[in-house]
């Protein structure tokens, strides 16, 4: 029997758990989810007008003064709070529509205030009545008409949910414009009162029922991202509301912007200095009250990435002597430039504008001598697939290169380089300089931008560095450190731009393989010159002034698009005489680069037998290798889901699916259907048990009386199968008419 009642209690386990759940949900949670509402404190139904509950209330206060009916002081105030909420027209509105009760708390206080004491001893009214001035040019108040064109603007929108009758919306009102300024620029701010229903639904959240509520109520702020136009995208904010914190969350959730951290005097030096890409611009914020960096400041820390990066420290009066010694820093706040290793810091005192912190950053983005990179090359003119800084119509061009790895030596020639760089920029020293005129040369090659000045990582860009400095000794300034002496080479190269070439009309679909391989070379031929003096600023303009005046004055041959300049003027026949040349030179060029050629070689056509217009048509030119870049892409850079780590996303999914499932509490189909489901499992259960019952008495008889007893019916069946299945025979049946032949013999 025992064995019996446990294989029951197991069978029906899974109904008696719905059903225990169906009545927890229906005694318990439900109730809880649906408390009585102000509407049946006073005995009216819900969303009565207000006459109706003043009426209520009138016939209630009638009684408590006739002496039919004293209450005490706890129904007192729930029946005049439910009053005074419900006939205020703002209130009543945000109750009915959106069950907004911020005051609730009131009643809770009161009850606690006035225990024990006659109800006609407290004082009236119970709630205090807030009016919102939104006359103020920071609120954007949004209308229905105005929320329809709102999104063509390409800036992300920040808005907050707010009731004029709100005493939460009032007290935020300060930190709102607060907010507005710091996103001033970045995004727009914009305000909705949920007068306009329309729109105030659209940005609730609605319950499994479909009614509208704000989880936090009021106020609510949500933000629109760049691009988006509807609730899909919307992101709502969760947190405290306070200036920080709007802020920072819009900047990184909305705008994707990176955070500037704070460093103490004893981190910034190893956490920040020297952690920071040694191409790169430092900027750091000196602040007196420890505020985060404003949106806009965090924006430009985005845009120029690529060139500086930023740092912020919090002043102190006692570390006042570190930061003037270090820095040169009298007082917060303030800005510090840090430019190349050894060149004195740049100091800007006083509070920081953002649009005048835009310009500053803009004009010393580059370091004093610039880094040839992947992203400047074009911007510096050394590039030949670029054009000069002078101009498209500037033809010739230079570019001086200090390439090492990076270390003392490297910056002690980059030092060097800087004077020079001052040396030709400055007009007093031009006319100085005038009286010699090969250092006058260098001089204007660099006021009329046809001479740029640049330093190159020959560490990180080893095959740019080898292709210029294709020596003996090169290993000693590109690629990896092999050796303990590191020596820094300068080397000048001269661009050429045919004004020809860029006049013919190439067809883009490549018809052939010389179209295809013309396509393949850069479009400015190139000469380099490596620079073997000392290091004096005065030999080193001096070596540059002769190899500008040389490279101005002689007309170099050009490495002309040979394919097509041999198709335009002779034809067909005298490109396979080209081709058959140019595989003997191909290898003659391998052989130059592999042992130490030093520039590109120029190849007469003259031992063919060519006409004379082609003498100096040389072999095709040789691509340029690309700049590598020199960081990886950031962790912001991927987007708002690339802000938050793996576990702090898991932790926001399970704080969601608990909300979710609270928010399924309230809702009365489930304990009907969780009811259902109890019974319809018991009923299934209970008929596959008889079944099973059924069929257990029914096989009791053993097997083999079976096989034995069988029945009429089953034995006819196998007998006339047993029939079927037999091949006819002749022999089966015996006509009618037949008869017995009788033999001849006895055999």
């Amino acid at each position: 029997m025992a064995g019996d009642s446990a294989t029951k209690i197991k069978a029906y386990a899974v109904p008696a758990v719905l059903f225990s759940l169906s009545m927890l949900y229906q005694l318990v949670l439900l109730p809880r989810a649906f408390p009585p509402s102000h509407y049946d404190v006073l005995g009216l139904k819900t969303y009565c007008s207000m006459e109706e509950v003043k009426e209520a209330y009138e016939n209630l206060e009638s009684k408590w003064n006739s002496g039919l009916e004293i209450p005490t002081t706890t129904e007192f105030i729930k029946i005049r709070y439910a009053y005074e909420l419900l006939t205020n027209p703002i209130w009543k509105r945000n109750y009915d529509v959106f069950g907004i009760n911020e005051q609730d708390h009131v009643l809770e206080k009161l009850s606690q205030q006035y225990a024990g004491e006659k109800f006609s001893n407290i004082a009236l009214p119970l709630l205090r009545t807030v009016t919102s001035d939104t006359g103020d040019d920071a609120f954007n108040v949004i209308t229905s008409k105005e929320f329809q064109s709102m999104f063509q603007d390409s800036k992300p929108w920040l808005l907050q949910v707010y009731s004029s009758g709100s005493n939460q919306s009032a007290q935020f009102a300060n930190s709102w414009k607060r907010i507005a300024a710091l996103l001033n620029g970045v995004a727009n701010i914009g305000m909705v009162e949920l007068g306009e229903v329309q729109v105030a639904a659209y940005l609730s959240e609605r319950k499994p029922m479909g009614r509208f509520f704000f989880r936090n109520g009021l106020p609510s702020v949500v933000a629109f991202p760049s691009g988006c136009k509807t609730s899909d995208c919307l992101i709502r904010f969760e947190g405290e509301l306070s200036v920080d914190a709007v802020t920072d969350w819009f900047a990184m959730a909305v705008l994707n912007l990176p955070r500037i951290f704070y460093y103490s005097k004893e981190s910034l030096g190893p956490k920040f200095l020297a952690k920071s890409s040694p191409h790169k611009v430092k900027v750091i914020f000196f602040s007196k009250t420890g505020e985060r960096a404003t949106p806009a400041i965090r924006q430009a820390a985005r845009d120029y990435w690529n060139y500086a990066t930023f740092a912020c420290v919090l002043w102190r009066e006692e570390e006042f002597s570190v930061w003037w010694n270090t820095f040169g820093v009298e007082s917060a706040p303030a800005v510090v430039f840090l430019k190349d290793p050894g060149l004195k810091p740049l100091v800007y005192h006083g509070s920081v504008n953002d649009s005048w912190f835009l310009d500053v950053l803009e004009q010393n983005k580059q370091q004093e001598l610039p880094q040839l990179r992947s992203l400047t090359s074009e911007e510096l003119g050394c590039d030949a697939r670029g054009y000069s800084r002078a101009g498209r119509d500037t033809l010739t061009w230079y570019c001086a290169i200090l390439a090492g790895r990076l270390g003392p030596e490297l910056d002690s020639m980059r030092e060097t380089m800087r004077r020079v760089q001052e040396t030709l920029s400055k007009s007093s020293v031009l006319k100085a300089a005038s009286e010699d005129e090969h250092s006058i040369t260098a001089a204007v090659a660099l006021k009329s931008k046809r001479l740029t000045l640049s330093w190159l990582d020959g560490e990180t860009q080893k095959n740019y560095c080898f292709f210029y400095l294709n020596i003996e000794s090169s290993y000693d300034t590109c690629g990896p450190r092999r050796v303990p002496t590191d020596v820094p080479r300068l080397f000048i190269i001269r661009y050429e731009r045919n004004a020809t070439e860029d006049t013919f009309k190439v067809d883009k679909k490549a018809k052939s393989m010389w179209e295809f391989h013309q396509q393949e070379v850069d479009p400015a031929a190139q000469l380099s010159v490596t620079y073997n003096g000392s290091a004096e600023v005065s030999r080193i303009i001096q070596w540059m002034s002769n190899i500008i005046e040389d490279g101005d004055s002689r007309k170099l041959p050009f490495y002309v698009s040979t394919v097509l300049f041999l198709l335009r003027n002779f034809g067909k026949a005298y490109i396979y005489a080209y081709s058959l040349f140019q595989f003997f030179m191909s290898t003659f060029l391998i052989i130059n680069l592999l042992f130490g050629a030093n520039s590109t070689p120029t190849v007469s056509f003259e031992t063919l037998n060519l006409p004379h217009r082609l003498r100096f048509i040389p072999l095709q030119r040789v691509k340029t290798p690309e700049l590598v870049p020199e960081d990886a892409e950031p962790f912001w850079s991927r987007g708002p889901q690339g802000l938050l780590s793996k576990s702090m996303g898991t932790k926001q999914k399970i704080q969601r699916t608990i909300i979710r499932i609270y928010d399924y509490l309230g809702d009365p189909r489930i304990g009907p259907a969780l009811l259902l489901g109890a019974l319809m499992s018991f009923g299934s259960i209970w008929l596959m048990r008889t079944q099973q019952n059924r069929s257990v008495q029914s096989s009791q008889p053993s097997q083999a009386d079976n096989d034995d007893k069988l029945k009429p019916r089953e034995r006819r069946r196998e007998r006339n199968a047993s029939k079927r299945n037999l091949p006819p025979s002749i022999t089966d049946f015996e006509p009618k008419d037949s008869y017995q032949m009788p033999l001849s013999d006895s055999d």
